[in-house]
């Protein structure tokens, strides 16, 4: 299994659900609302205080997906949150040891 964590502009949001939706293993996910700010050098502050005030509202999309649909489903995501300008935000997968619904004891996902 794999967890997929992307961190998006909020203008995106519906296009990667309704791109998710009509994706083939879309397992559901979390969204949650949160700031993030720049690193430095990515961008051409005009000075100290814009450099540290730098924060600006995100999307943290959270999911875990069968290994078989991982990958189209982490490029689906990246295809519909891209805008081609800086501070789109990012997107990784990484492996996921275990996973279990907690609302049937017993039994495991994937």
């Amino acid at each position: 299994m794999k967890e997929i964590k992307a961190i998006i502009r909020p203008v995106r949001l519906d296009d990667v659900r309704e791109a998710l939706m009509r994706t083939p293993g879309f397992p559901g996910m979390t969204v949650s609302h949160v700031e993030g700010c720049s690193a430095p050098g990515r961008h051409q502050p005009q000075n100290l205080k814009e450099e540290l005030l730098d924060f600006s509202p995100k999307v943290r999309i959270e999911m875990v997906a069968a290994d078989d649909h991982a990958d189209v489903l982490y490029q689906a995501l990246k295809q519909a949150a891209t805008t081609g300008h800086v501070g789109d935000g990012l997107v990784w997968m990484s492996e996921v040891a275990r996973c279990d619904y907690l609302w049937q004891p017993g039994q495991r996902g994937g």
